[in-house]
């Protein structure tokens, strides 16, 4: 028996839509092109499969994720995920939380810095750098957003640099939105 996961984990659970999924299979060459879109090598997941079913916007949504998140230049990649994992926590997106703290640690190897989020929530207490980011995330994430200049300038304080601040923004406001994409969508699932 499935249940759903509540609890903010670094185990990635199975992400359970409400609607049935496009069968790749049987797609239509419109959905297969905005499917190859994705950035994973791991396969076409079921969020995606679910997305598929409006191929015009997956299509210009996967770029523009990808633009985001996996971009070479500005912000370093795991200070990226670790954006995403507050505006997650924020969100209660049990799934992206799970995703992105995972890949923050297999960058960084920093499980202690995903361990006090997950233990303390938007408490926690991480080294002077991260916390910066992570705050801003989390300020910038509710409705309305909460982020003030002194989270800005906190940012300046440990070296972020106007392009890595942009970064930041986009990366947090991104899952701002995809975190309700997936909460309508569907429901993170522990077999």
């Amino acid at each position: 028996m499935s249940e759903v996961v509540h609890t903010f984990t670094t185990t990635v659970p199975r992400w359970q839509p409400y609607v049935v999924p496009v069968d790749f299979a049987t797609a239509t060459e419109e959905q297969h092109a905005a499917m190859q879109t994705t950035p994973s090598n791991k396969g076409i997941s079921p969020y995606v499969l679910t997305l598929a079913h409006d191929p015009e916007t997956l299509a210009v949504r996967s770029p523009l994720f990808n633009l985001i998140m996996y971009g070479k230049d500005g912000l370093a990649s795991s200070e990226r995920e670790l954006g995403a994992v507050a505006a997650s926590i924020v969100n209660r997106c049990v799934y992206c939380a799970a995703v992105h703290a995972s890949r923050f640690t297999a960058q960084t190897k920093r499980s202690d810095v995903i361990d006090a989020i997950f233990a303390d929530g938007l408490s926690a207490t991480i080294d002077e750098h991260l916390q910066a980011i992570f705050d801003f995330s989390a300020h910038l994430s509710p409705t309305p957003p909460e982020a003030t200049a002194a989270d800005v300038r906190a940012l300046a304080n440990v070296g972020l640099n106007e392009l890595e601040v942009l970064d930041l923004v986009l990366s947090s406001a991104i899952f701002g939105w995809a975190n309700r994409l997936m909460h309508t969508l569907g429901e993170p699932i522990k077999d």
